[in-house]
């Protein structure tokens, strides 16, 4: 990630600095993985797995940025898919300081590897999403993409691998709730 001071608002008040980050997927249409990466450093985060991005910098355009960033750390070059948004139809908050834009995107060029702050990659489809130990800040963006994956072919769903197992499934599809579709902009 590139590093960024904060930005001073008209009132004096300090603005969220920006990050973006992708959720790189194996298609746009009908995305059925994405990609994780773990994180190397800082060593307080050394092990978990995020969205791959970084710090949009001074006067730079938050698309622009994720480009370069996914350019440095993964050395691919993406084509751009929609905005993945909270579902309060805004930026997923970090911190207090941070806050975080995320598109899909799906590679045009390039392989993707594991450089710099990360030292490991992997596809994860759907049901995989929630056994990640992933940052706090990338946690809620997993669950919006568990809705958003479809399961991959020759794959059972999450709903069938619940009816598997006694007792944990609604006995009708009627029963069972909708989960809200992420918003996409």
């Amino acid at each position: 990630m590139s590093s960024s001071g904060p930005d001073t608002r008209r009132d004096g008040a300090t603005a969220r600095v920006l990050v973006v980050a992708a959720a790189v997927v194996d298609d746009l249409a009908t995305p059925t993985r994405v990609l994780a990466a773990r994180r190397r450093s800082p060593p307080a985060l050394a092990g978990l797995w995020e969205f791959p991005g970084g710090k949009v910098e001074a006067g730079e355009d938050p698309v622009t940025a994720l480009h370069r960033e996914l350019a440095e750390e993964l050395h691919i070059a993406v084509d751009l898919g929609p905005e993945l948004l909270n579902l309060a139809g805004s930026c997923w908050p970090i911190s207090a300081e941070l806050e975080m834009r995320v598109w899909l995107v799906s590679i045009r060029s390039g392989m993707p590897r594991a450089a710099g702050s990360h030292d490991d990659l992997r596809w994860v489809g759907p049901d995989e999403l929630d056994g990640v130990a992933w940052l706090p800040a990338d946690t809620d963006v997993a669950v919006q993409l568990m809705r958003l994956l479809a399961p991959q072919p020759g794959t059972p769903s999450r709903e069938t691998h619940a009816r598997g197992r006694p007792g944990t499934a609604p006995s009708t599809a009627s029963d069972r709730p909708t989960p809200p579709r992420p918003r996409l902009r």
